[in-house]
């Protein structure tokens, strides 16, 4: 069986992330050393994905305080669980600002922070706090892979079903996707691409499709490297294409993932997902939901409360990629560029990363905790999956 990509690689206190920028033509691994390489790396999107993005931020915390605890002399905010808390807080804080929307990444900063509170409560020292935050740092990256092979599973599994309720025979199964939502997106698997794969993996899948996803394109350069290296059949469609795909093949379900889930089941994911929702609606496709527990937010009655992240201007202008016909930079690799594709000095660029999909709109979500429908009423009841 193919092996996947990875987006983090942990070797000690080394971490690395594949820049997502250069991909599919060119693999780099940047080191990051610092929490500020992280915040950078995540807020440029050189990592991307809710679930990668919240075990970088997590790991880098981890490592930081790792080095703080072994330097000779130990610095000033390791004297008392005051002066820990105090000097830890305001890094979490800053790390929850490289992207906003992603919920995981402020479950995991939550998180650490629940855990500094309960130790200062119990009145550990700080060391030992420190090093509780260490590991529980590593293990809000380490849980990751675990959860998307059970949603995975949990998801196909309710597709097959599905399927065979409307007389199918749950085999063969074409399954449309958008943005990426792999193992470079997550600490591994996936999540709606895990299903995917999932299907794939146990003979059900007849081929996976997957939109562009502009203006970033993570589809046809992430998705598309991931299905390549996994050896899925697919297809890539433009994003404008999703309703001529609908017209004229049988595509039995729409997987997505999410970047945050309201307490009604209104869902934040990139931007075209809400396109491809109702155009699904539109044909009686199911449109399932792939994410895990910590990125619903049962805070957020509905959608309207979810903050949306405007990229820059600049990014809906500029695509990048591979010099063609090829040629090879001075380092051996693809040579690559960008290249602005509208008129320079337009005055009104519309470019949110996000859209939200009505709850009316998603058949099913999908946690590793299983799946979750709607009840008679037409509603979400989100408290059996989170």
């Amino acid at each position: 069986m193919a092996t996947g990509l990875t987006s983090i690689k942990l070797t000690d206190d080394r971490i690395e992330i594949i820049n997502q920028l250069l991909l599919p033509h060119t693999s780099e691994w940047l080191v990051i050393d610092t929490v500020e390489e992280a915040h950078d790396a995540i807020k440029t999107m050189k990592i991307r994905g809710a679930p990668a993005i919240a075990s970088l931020a997590a790991l880098t915390f981890s490592q930081y305080l790792s080095r703080a605890l072994r330097a000779s002399p130990p610095p000033d905010f390791l004297s008392s669980p005051e002066t820990l808390a105090a000097h830890v807080n305001p890094v979490l804080d800053f790390l929850f600002t490289a992207r906003p929307t992603a919920v995981n990444l402020g479950a995991a900063t939550r998180r650490l922070a629940r855990t500094l509170q309960t130790s200062v409560d119990a009145g550990k020292e700080a060391r030992s706090i420190a090093e509780a935050l260490v590991e529980d740092g590593k293990q809000v990256a380490a849980e990751d892979v675990g959860r998307n092979k059970a949603m995975a599973k949990w998801g196909g599994d309710w597709l097959v079903e599905e399927v065979k309720t409307k007389g199918g025979s749950g085999e063969g199964l074409n399954v449309l996707t958008v943005c990426n939502t792999g193992s470079l997106a997550t600490s591994g698997y996936g999540t709606a691409l895990g299903l995917i794969t999932y299907l794939h993996e146990t003979g059900k899948l007849s081929r996976a499709y997957y939109t562009q996803t502009a203006p970033y394109h993570q589809g046809s350069r992430l998705t598309a490297l991931e299905l390549k290296t996994l050896q899925i059949p697919s297809t890539m469609i433009v994003d404008t294409m999703v309703g001529s795909l609908f017209q004229h093949h049988n595509i039995h379900a729409v997987a997505v993932g999410a970047d945050r889930i309201a307490r009604n089941g209104d869902t934040a994911n990139k931007i075209g997902t809400y396109n491809a929702a109702v155009l699904a609606a539109r044909h009686k496709i199911p449109f399932i939901v792939v994410a895990p527990i910590a990125t619903v937010d049962l805070d957020v009655a509905d959608g309207s409360g979810i903050p949306i992240e405007h990229r820059p201007p600049l990014e809906a202008c500029v695509v990048r990629g591979a010099l063609h016909p090829p040629s090879l930079d001075a380092q051996g690799n693809k040579a690559q560029a960008a290249v602005m594709i509208t008129p320079e000095g337009l005055d009104g660029i519309y470019n949110p990363s996000f859209d939200v999909t009505p709850s009316e709109l998603i058949t099913a979500i999908v946690t590793e905790k299983g799946v979750a429908v709607k009840g008679s009423d037409g509603k979400f009841d989100l408290r059996s999956v989170v």
